[in-house]
């Protein structure tokens, strides 16, 4: 007989007194985790009890680990103890008080300073390359190859393909041009930097072509750098511009005499902010093919 039916099956009576077990250590859990809560905050259970409308009776049973709380009162007296409920409520034992105090700092920052928190933490902490590299992002000027080769890379890694742009306009409902012109250029980067994080949000894997001017609002350049393995594809201008006119697009240049300057002027100004990325490919006088297989070398030493 297979050793998987050679055991008698449990009673159903057995079965109840595991299931039991479970939950009367989880309500243990509970029952500590607002004691210690109320200790660490010097309050007696009589204030605790005042400050979150539910009785000394009912606390006192809920810390005996006695009391089946419904999620109203719990939240009632997670609010009183300056907590979130999921934090009482979280399944695991482990770093309960420091996770608690850096989130009670965190929401006492400007909300304009938690990107830099992230992306210092981000730096400081994560295993870059190896979370990184799950999401390849492609950065630079429009005409140097992002989407044709994200497409085919997106393929090859079997991942899905994003264009950023695209993003934006279906969160707009309208095309980039009817967004420029009633948005303008902030409104622009509001939408840009919403969609990205609802890529990232949405997407554990995933090949990313952005925008070619992602890298001058530096907040959402800073989130791709710290959540993606970002690739610079590059180009010699004149084949930036060949690329852009053969695809019939010459935003925003149309109608400038010195279109050819204005690309070069970019492009220099770029230059620094493009050079952040982990790795650059020239893909100037090289095919679709060579610039893909030159690609996916770039990032094949990289674990994924």
């Amino acid at each position: 007989m297979p050793a998987d039916f050679a055991q008698p099956l449990a009673h159903p009576s057995q079965a109840l007194d595991v299931s039991d077990n479970v939950e009367n250590f989880y309500l243990a859990r509970l029952g500590e985790r607002v004691r210690d809560a109320r200790a660490r905050r010097g309050m007696s259970r009589k204030i605790l009890a005042r400050d979150s409308r539910v009785s000394e009776r009912y606390l006192a049973q809920l810390e005996a680990g006695r009391g089946n709380v419904s999620i109203l009162l719990l939240r009632q007296i997670a609010l009183a103890l300056s907590l979130p409920p999921a934090e009482l409520i979280r399944e695991d034992a482990g770093g309960g008080l420091e996770l608690s105090l850096i989130t009670q700092f965190l929401k006492r920052l400007p909300p304009q300073k938690l990107p830099d928190v992230r992306s210092l933490l981000a730096r400081e902490f994560s295993s870059a390359r190896d979370d990184r590299i799950k999401r390849i992002a492609l950065i630079g000027l429009r005409g140097a190859g992002k989407s044709t080769l994200g497409a085919r890379l997106a393929r090859a890694l079997g991942v899905p393909f994003v264009e950023l742009d695209r993003e934006v306009e279906r969160e707009a409902g309208t095309s980039l041009s009817e967004i420029f012109l009633l948005y303008g250029q902030a409104g622009y980067r509001r939408y840009e930097r919403r969609c990205l994080e609802k890529v990232l949000e949405q997407h554990e894997r995933a090949v990313i072509a952005t925008g070619g001017s992602i890298v001058s609002e530096p907040g959402t350049f800073e989130l791709l750098l710290s959540a993606c393995f970002t690739v610079w594809l590059k180009a010699e201008p004149e084949e930036h511009m060949a690329r852009v006119v053969a695809q019939g697009d010459t935003r925003p240049m149309a109608g400038s005499d010195q279109a050819m300057e204005d690309l070069r002027r970019i492009l220099e100004g770029r230059d620094a902010l493009y050079g952040q990325a982990d790795v650059t490919l020239d893909t100037s006088r090289q095919s679709a093919e060579k610039s893909l297989a030159a690609l996916r070398k770039a990032i094949a030493g990289e674990p994924r």
